[in-house]
């Protein structure tokens, strides 16, 4: 084969064994300091609302700022990796939103944090298109769903540490240490993700046995699209198979975003937790978010096997049995005692990572490869509009009705995703096209 007719790189001779692996590791280490960035103002907040002497309402408006930015920004986000690359994209992302957390350290009002946390959202909204595009980029199709359970960790396991973490560094060096800490740990993986990555074809570390065996089962040559932003986004709208995942994306989020944000409030609030008991006890719902991730990554492949579904059937049936689980919310509303409730909001973390898992394959087994970030920012941006939503709506009703808000508020993100479910099986369901799934 002729290098320079291909544009291959021309590999080493030797490289490392299983490279699409180690690159899922470098990428879980990124989403990961993603999401302790993100979940540090959550852990924080009862002390912060007493700093700042905020009220529940003006919590919420310091996460909505985030969520708005989220929203608009995925997309945007997407659409920028697709054109420029995942290497250079991911890395200013990155970069940006340690910054923006650094400085959270000197923040003097809910309105100063609200700012802040407009743009930490408009940079840190890369890390969901970044997922699908690692997967696309390195990964064979028959690989895929198992290593987006994979990457889902990344996004679960950083909401997991983030309270020991968050919570020991303000104990020992103060409140600040929360913000810059991770901050500075998001600026020092960055550096290493701009000077490790690369695509498969470009790779000089990868072994030429692995490159060959993973372009084999490829579509085609991962091309950068010379779309623009807004044709690109057009397609995707006039596309009804698009509505089968985000809609389901949309009554999905707010429960994901309770986690993060709501959830030690409630636990503080109704169920008297001090910020040292939120610690040892608001990592577990990403716990079995993890567990829900990779559970999803290798029960699909087998569901498709054992009924002969295609790929988008199993994952649909996956992405359902998660929205059955995430019934154990409205349980949670109603729990008298406190460790049964956060088991059943444990639970809840579970469910719905089966269905956000499921959700990107879906996206990958959907669009074509040149648009799959966009896609999947798109699909985003649906579920960071009910994310924007909802936290108004639980800040405003936890405001006025307090415990009894919370109830409601759980009954209600214990139901959405069935709607979701049904949805997507309305949608997407194929009913007689030919070619069931392969096995992995």
């Amino acid at each position: 084969m002729n290098m320079q007719k291909t544009g291959l790189v021309r590999p080493v001779k030797t490289g490392f064994r299983n490279m699409r692996w180690l690159i899922i590791v470098l990428f879980i280490s990124g989403v990961t300091l993603n999401y302790i960035t993100r979940n540090s103002l959550g852990i924080m907040a009862p002390e912060l609302k007493s700093m700042f002497n905020m009220t529940n309402e003006q919590y919420g408006y310091i996460t909505t700022a985030f969520q708005v930015a989220y929203t608009l920004a995925q997309p945007v986000c997407g659409w920028l990796i697709d054109v420029i690359g995942l290497k250079i994209g991911f890395a200013v992302c990155a970069i940006l939103w340690s910054v923006t957390c650094i400085f959270h350290s000197g923040a003097s009002s809910w309105l100063h944090l609200a700012v802040l946390r407009f743009f930490m959202g408009s940079t840190e909204a890369a890390a969901a298109p970044a997922n699908t595009k690692v997967m696309t980029e390195w990964f064979p199709k028959k690989e895929r769903t198992i290593a987006n359970g994979w990457g889902g960790v990344g996004f679960s396991l950083g909401g997991m540490l983030a309270p020991p973490l968050i919570y020991g560094l303000h104990s020992v060096f103060g409140w600040q240490a929360a913000f810059v800490v991770p901050g500075i740990l998001g600026i020092v993986w960055a550096v290493v993700w701009f000077k490790v990555y690369a695509p498969p074809r470009e790779s000089r570390l990868i072994n030429p046995v692995e490159r060959d065996y993973i372009i084999a089962d490829q579509d085609a040559p991962l091309a950068k699209t010379n779309i623009s932003l807004w044709s690109s986004l057009g397609r995707l709208l006039r596309q009804r198979r698009f509505y089968g995942i985000g809609l389901p994306a949309f009554l999905s989020e707010p429960a994901w975003q309770a986690l993060g944000f709501w959830v030690p409030l409630y636990m503080a609030q109704v169920h008297g937790f001090k910020l040292k008991d939120i610690a040892m006890f608001a990592w577990l719902p990403f716990l079995m978010a993890d567990l829900g991730s990779l559970l999803g990554g290798y029960l699909t492949p087998r569901i498709g096997r054992w009924f002969n579904l295609t790929r988008i059937n199993a994952a649909i049936v996956t992405s359902t049995s998660g929205a059955c689980i995430m019934v154990s919310l409205v349980a949670a509303a109603f729990a008298q005692n406190p460790y049964v409730a956060v088991l059943l909001i444990s639970l809840g973390g579970l469910g719905h990572q089966l269905v956000s898992s499921m959700l990107g394959v879906l996206v990958m087994e959907t669009t074509p490869v040149e648009q799959v970030a966009t896609a999947n920012g798109l699909r985003g941006s649906f579920a960071w509009i009910a994310a924007a939503i909802s936290t108004l709506v639980i800040g405003s009703v936890t405001t006025v009705y307090g415990a009894t808000g919370f109830t409601w508020v759980f009954v209600c993100l214990g139901l959405f995703d069935l709607v979701g479910a049904a949805i997507m099986i309305g949608v997407l369901w194929e009913r007689r096209l030919p070619g069931a799934m392969q096995p992995a």
